[in-house]
């Protein structure tokens, strides 16, 4: 018998290599398959649809259901027939649509549509605070459904992935809307917004320094507008400067300079955004009554409340009011215009989340790992767990983060 200790090296790393080992099965994880549903919109004119016809060949590549109701998509100029093609269902019955485990809306549910929802269903879509109320909330428990409100999910840097892509679109969106309304067609003062040789250009005041402020900057100086960005976020500021890579007059929200700039303004756009609740009202109606007469607002915060004392939602149908001679469009998808390239940027965000919800064994694991996720949740299984709507409208209060350790 060979002494071990007299074993060369090659020798003892050779050994056992020739032995028959066991077979090791390939186990492959216990995926949630998702049945996903996408209604068609009825309200506030809404042309956007959540899944574009690519993102949903993606899912049912990934083995997912996806249930289309007929006509989701025509606002947006994709037809049944793109998505029967992808390997949707479409559907005519609204009721089996509702049927599905996640079911995905660009406008808010009405309480009839509510009705339709089940325990533990998950509900992805906008939460318009200035059409809130205690009762929806209500129902919303009653039902034990859990709401994701999309303007609060939340990237792993902080950002929200939704609120930016919209406020893309809705920067640019604004400037060309406030452009068409100071025309005399528009019932403004038929003024030009960018100028030409020998005639000043329109006087543009932005409030906020966000995204949507970038974009709408960028569009009104393309057009040849003068430009005044207010904000209380100095970093912001300096970020939207030298993202422009141009000097532009910047300032706090100072009531003096932000009246000095007001009332001469011949648009000013409202792109202030509040990570919980509402935007803070920065004009007072006042100020507002001190502005030119025709001149325009475009209030694209109306869809957390509105950042002027004097805006009211409004429509696509009917987009403008005037209050104190001043045109008012506060319209909260204001990015529907576009309908079609609005829904392709939502269906891009949305389309990598389902299938990370995909891979997880259960919902609660998904939401236990993925705080962006968390901070978009609103109600939870009969359980109201956005501490701002608790506060505003005097409902209990549940944390999320015990819920979800309760359950897992």
């Amino acid at each position: 018998m060979t002494d071990p200790k007299r074993l060369k090296s090659q020798e003892l790393l050779s050994m056992g290599h020739w032995e028959t080992k066991a077979e090791v099965l390939d186990v492959a994880k216990n995926q949630k398959k998702l049945f996903i549903g996408i209604p068609a919109e009825s309200t506030l004119q809404e042309n956007r649809v959540a899944l574009i016809p690519s993102s949903v060949a993606t899912l049912v590549g990934n083995g997912h259901r996806v249930v289309v109701e007929t006509g989701a998509g025509e606002n947006s100029n994709f037809s049944d027939n793109a998505y029967s093609e992808v390997g949707a269902e479409i559907v005519h019955s609204r009721e089996e649509v509702f049927n599905a485990d996640c079911l995905i809306k660009v406008a808010p549910p009405t309480l009839d549509e509510i009705e339709l929802l089940h325990p533990n269903q998950m509900l992805i879509s906008p939460l318009h605070l200035p059409y809130l109320t205690e009762n929806y909330l209500i129902r919303l428990k009653q039902k034990r459904v859990i709401a994701l409100a999309m303007e609060y999910l939340q990237d792993r840097d902080g950002s929200f992935p939704v609120v930016r892509i919209m406020s893309e679109i809705a920067g640019i969106n604004a400037i060309l809307t406030a452009a068409e309304l100071l025309s005399t067609t528009g019932g403004g003062n038929g003024v030009l917004l960018g100028g030409i040789s020998g005639v000043p250009p329109a006087r543009v005041v932005i409030l906020g320094a966000g995204v949507l402020a970038e974009y709408a900057t960028m569009s009104a100086l393309g057009l040849g507008a003068t430009v005044s960005i207010f904000d209380n976020n100095i970093y912001k500021l300096m970020r939207l400067q030298n993202r422009l890579g141009r000097k532009l007059y910047t300032s706090v929200l100072n009531p003096v300079y932000l009246e000095q700039e007001l009332v001469q303004a011949d648009v000013a756009i409202g792109a202030i955004h509040s990570k919980l609740g509402r935007t803070p009202i920065v004009v007072s109606e006042d100020l507002v009554n001190k502005m030119k007469p025709g001149a325009v607002i475009v209030d694209v915060s109306i869809d957390q409340g509105g950042c002027f004392a004097t805006s009211e939602v409004t429509s696509h149908e009917r987009p403008t009011f005037k209050k104190h001679d001043v045109i008012h469009y506060c319209v909260p998808n204001l990015s529907s215009k576009v309908s079609r390239t609005a829904s392709a940027a939502i269906s891009n965000i949305l389309t990598p989340i389902l299938l990370k919800a995909g891979e997880t064994t259960s919902i609660e694991q998904l939401f236990f790992h993925q705080q962006g996720l968390r901070h978009g949740i609103y109600t939870y299984k009969g359980c109201l767990t956005n501490e701002y709507l608790a506060q505003r409208f005097q409902i209990k209060y549940t944390d999320l983060d015990l819920l979800l350790t309760a359950n897992i």
